[in-house]
Order: structure tokens, then C-alpha cells, then sequence
């Protein structure tokens, strides 16, 4: 069994402006691959406290945001690569952008996961539940790239 390519992680620290942090994360499209990336960027963004308080609600949101990537917009595809770009600014807050090579969706066809049947669905709640965590969602490139903003 051939192994996942690892995560490629560039890091840029900037103090002596208001950009503290630019993240570039590319990934292999392998769901086993989403966590251990998640964990790479919290752990900086903690460091550096991007996101004091604030933390658990980015983390999940990236979590979600990559675990769609992955699942829906490269198919699960071990030869595809997801993208991820982590922004940090002092005063401002984060910044993320997480980019898939799929077609996108439209977002007016994903069903609310709180209405009907879905509320008993165990699968669904992505979207739902970063638009809840994070400040600022924007789905652009036909749904293929997700910036999410948290302050």
C-alpha cells in the first residue's frame, strides 16, 4: 500500500507588519490526510494567537471547509490536491481559503441540515455549521473555493 503524500506546509511569519502569519498548505485529496493538517495549522495558529478564544469555532470550520474539499470537490482522488491558504492579521483576525479542483456546487441545492428529514441525516451539516462558526462566509469559483473570516 502506497503511502499518502505528506502535507506540504509554508509558513511565513511577518511582525513588523500588521501580517503575522500567511499559511500554504497543499494536501493530498485523502480524507486521512484532513486532520493531521488541521492540527499542523491550529497548532501555529494558537501560537500565535490568531484566534484567541476564538479557536475551537476556526477549527472546526477548517475541518469541515478541507473535509469538502476532499470528499466532494476532488472525490476523495489521492492524486488530487487541495489548497489552503491561513491569513493572520493583527487586529483584523483570520482569514482562510480553502481551494478544490472540482466542478463547485450550487449552493442553493444543498439542503438546510435543521429542516424535514435532513435533521435526522448523519451526513450534511458542513456548510451549515461553518456559516454558524465563522464571521464571514463567501463561496466563490462556483463553490470550488470557500473564504471564511473570523475577527
Amino acid at each position: 500500500m502506497k503511502a499518502a503524500r505528506k502535507p506540504k506546509i509554508t509558513t511565513a511569519r511577518r511582525r513588523s507588519s500588521k501580517l503575522m502569519l500567511e499559511m500554504k498548505v497543499t494536501l493530498a485529496a485523502d480524507p486521512l490526510a484532513v486532520d493531521s493538517v488541521v492540527q499542523s495549522v491550529m497548532k501555529t495558529v494558537r501560537k500565535l494567537q490568531c484566534a484567541t478564544g476564538k479557536d475551537d469555532a476556526v477549527e472546526l470550520a477548517l475541518t469541515e471547509a478541507l473535509a469538502n474539499a476532499v470528499v466532494h470537490g476532488a472525490k476523495s482522488d489521492k492524486h488530487k490536491t487541495v489548497e489552503c491558504d491561513v491569513l493572520c492579521e493583527k487586529d483584523r483576525g483570520i482569514v482562510i481559503v480553502v481551494r478544490d479542483p472540482g466542478e463547485g456546487f450550487s449552493l442553493g441545492k444543498v439542503p438546510s441540515p435543521v429542516q424535514g428529514r435532513n435533521i435526522l441525516s448523519n451526513h450534511g451539516r458542513g456548510i451549515y455549521l461553518i456559516n454558524q462558526l465563522m464571521d464571514e462566509v463567501q463561496f466563490l469559483k462556483n463553490g470550488s473555493e470557500i473564504r471564511m473570516v473570523k475577527r
